[in-house]
């Protein structure tokens, strides 16, 4: 369990990073949702110990992060978003450097290497320089990296950027597999990779966490009140609006939250953690706007 109380962060530009995060985190894979900016980059770093709080206290299974860090870094794994390599380091020689500061032994060190490099598809160029891989191959890499020495936490941001779809599939399947005995803590716009994968999903807003809790449950806050339409209606009743907006084969389709429904031509929608996530922002906006 990852516990958080009363968070902040505030940077020396002002920006309020992380505002009063107060938060539980089962173990599983867990979701981290919020649009550019939010604040899921700094909650990240915060708890892989790469920056310090103004305030507050992070538990995770009885242990002080915030206090001990360097006891926390030995049972983390971390997938940052963009990452450097040393230029000249093969795949295998700097998964091997990492494993040593993870302070593994010899034997381990084989062990998990061969198995990562398998894993991640990444055999055949394991004697070849990083710096020279593809996109995709370089997220591998991170992704093996991450994964060494069996950690309690791992924190992944945008783990499937640059991977093709069958790639993506396999780290999917991968991580929930991985996930049972540990906590996985995933930061993607893909929400449709959140709802497939995560049971439980933090949703965070200018620095505030503004929803949280098992995927089932939020999604059905919203069942019956999602409608899909091919054209808006003159005047959406009060307390109605539009959350998003897509189009199928070249026309528009209006996925549009209302109590009752809105038109003639509206259809009951089955509602997804992408409507409750759109409902929840459009819902903070109101209340910004209005307070």
């Amino acid at each position: 369990m990852l516990a958080l109380k009363n968070i902040n962060k505030r940077y020396a530009d002002g920006t309020h990073a992380l505002n009063d995060v107060t938060i539980r985190i089962p173990k599983g894979m867990v979701g981290l949702l919020g649009p550019n900016g939010a604040g899921k980059s700094s909650l990240m770093r915060t708890l892989a110990c790469l920056q310090n709080v103004d305030k507050g206290q992070i538990n995770f299974d009885g242990l002080d992060v915030l206090k001990y860090p360097n006891d926390m870094r030995k049972q983390l794994g971390y997938l940052p978003q963009q990452f450097g390599v040393y230029p000249t380091m093969s795949c295998r020689a700097l998964l091997e450097h990492i494993a040593i500061l993870k302070g593994l032994n010899a034997k381990q060190r084989k062990q998990q290497i061969n198995d990562l490099l398998s894993l991640l598809n990444l055999s055949t160029f394991a004697n070849k320089n990083v710096s020279h891989f593809s996109g995709g191959m370089k997220q591998r890499f991170g992704i093996a990296q991450a994964l060494l020495g069996n950690p309690k936490l791992i924190i992944l941001d945008e783990p499937t950027a640059g991977l093709d779809p069958a790639e993506r599939e396999s780290l999917n399947n991968l991580l929930v597999a991985i996930s049972k005995e540990r906590l996985v803590l995933l930061s993607t716009h893909i929400v449709e990779d959140i709802e497939n994968q995560c049971r439980f999903v933090a949703m965070i807003n200018q620095g505030h966490l503004i929803q949280h809790g098992n995927v089932d449950d939020l999604i059905n806050q919203l069942a019956g009140n999602v409608w899909l339409l091919k054209s808006l209606p003159s005047n959406l009743a009060k307390g109605s609006f539009v959350l998003s907006q897509s189009y199928r084969y070249g026309e528009p389709i209006f996925r549009v939250f209302a109590l009752e429904c809105p038109s003639a031509e509206a259809i009951a929608a089955k509602v997804t953690l992408q409507d409750k996530y759109f409902y929840e922002l459009k819902s903070q906006e109101v209340k910004n706007a209005t307070s």
